[in-house]
């Protein structure tokens, strides 16, 4: 097995896929053959605080 560097996009890619639960065999595949975990931890961690923030966002808005 090869080990490959992932593009920024695939990275986000492979991260909202994993955030719905979709992802085909073939990206799943492709993403454990990546050479480091640390993008795609980072990645995610940026994503979740993203949508954390959008949710605080909306919640304030709503009850305003």
């Amino acid at each position: 097995m090869t080990t490959t560097k992932a593009t920024t996009w695939q990275v986000i890619k492979a991260v909202l896929g994993a955030f719905i639960g979709v992802q085909s065999e073939k990206q799943r595949l492709q993403d454990f053959q990546s050479q480091s975990a640390v993008p795609y931890i980072i990645t995610a961690i940026l994503l979740a605080a993203i949508f954390v923030g959008l949710l605080l966002l909306i919640v304030t808005v709503v009850l305003r």
